[in-house]
């Protein structure tokens, strides 16, 4: 394993960030860590960085023990949601900094900050400064700035936060390709389910400073192990006892003794899909239909329709 964090837990006064924490990512993995805002991903991911010291547990980077390490000495590269850029250096400077304090020579500096320059697609902008780029820009030299020095390990803090959705979209793709291209171990963080689903080979999903599962992406969505996983990991409706996803439950124009009455409230057209908002026993559900059924269905708001859930779960 590249990173494993063993039985890890951080105190910031009476508050528990982190309870008996342990995780393993693979080397060559893109891991996120997800969860909702004071979970503690960020925290682990600091952990690991060395930017907090744990309270109790061991951090081990490519086998050694790397707790009491500082982090210059990890091996890592850490990229947070704000840049962090240098405003008086120009591109260039900036992806070559690390590389300059460690006193390489000025031709190597030269030819690998050129080399990631293309590699993140800021070729021809070495000579510009940080604010003359766009946010999406300024994301890319900031991953580019903490490739130059070959980390052991790639930390990324919510980087994309700062950007608006579409965006946020296009550079998630990016660096999913990013990572294929140059196999560094990278651990991801952030609180949007769509965006570790869409780039992350494992998802760590963190809740009230412990872990609630660790698996594929598509583990977590089809085989959730808690009440807490079902309900993050992707959209769900509550009905009685059980938990049912959109897409499992069916809206008909007649009755039948499996499906229960409902009152369809706002239809919402999405793309090539279609959300119907409805009103059960006093309850808010919503279904997900393709825009054939919805046609054939003559939906409106106001209408009584009957629906039938499928595959509900429910948890102890």
């Amino acid at each position: 394993m590249s990173i494993a964090v063993r039985r890890v837990t951080k105190r910031f006064g009476d508050f528990v960030a982190l309870d008996d924490v342990s995780v393993a990512v693979a080397g060559g993995s893109l891991t996120a860590l997800l969860g909702p805002s004071g979970s503690g991903k960020s925290t682990l991911l600091r952990v690991i960085a060395g930017l907090e010291h744990p309270d109790e547990g061991d951090v081990l980077i490519l086998g050694e023990k790397a707790t009491g390490l500082p982090p210059q000495e990890r091996g890592v590269g850490f990229v947070f949601q704000h840049y962090a850029a240098f405003s008086h250096m120009t591109v260039g400077q900036n992806v070559g900094f690390g590389l300059k304090i460690r006193k390489r020579p000025k031709q190597e500096i030269r030819a690998r900050v050129e080399e990631l320059l293309d590699l993140v697609q800021l070729h021809g902008l070495a000579d510009r400064y940080p604010q003359q780029l766009s946010g999406g820009q300024r994301q890319r030299m900031a991953l580019a700035r903490a490739l130059a020095v070959d980390p052991k390990v790639l930390l990324l803090d919510e980087p994309f936060g700062a950007l608006d959705a579409r965006v946020r979209k296009e550079l998630r793709g990016w660096l999913r390709r990013l990572h294929d291209d140059v196999h560094v171990t990278t651990v991801l963080v952030t609180h949007d389910q769509e965006e570790a689903m869409d780039v992350a080979d494992r998802i760590v999903l963190m809740n009230e400073g412990g872990i609630e599962q660790t698996g594929k992406p598509r583990d977590l969505y089809e085989h959730p192990a808690t009440e807490f996983v079902m309900s993050f990991v992707g959209p769900v409706n509550r009905l009685d006892n059980g938990f049912v996803r959109p897409h499992d439950l069916a809206v008909q124009l007649e009755p039948d003794s499996a499906a229960r009455e409902a009152t369809v409230e706002r239809i919402v057209h999405l793309g090539f899909e279609v959300r119907v908002e409805m009103a059960l026993d006093g309850t808010k559900v919503s279904s997900q239909v393709t825009r054939e059924e919805a046609e054939r269905l003559e939906l409106r708001p106001g209408q009584q329709v009957y629906v039938q859930a499928s595959n509900a779960r429910s948890f102890a």
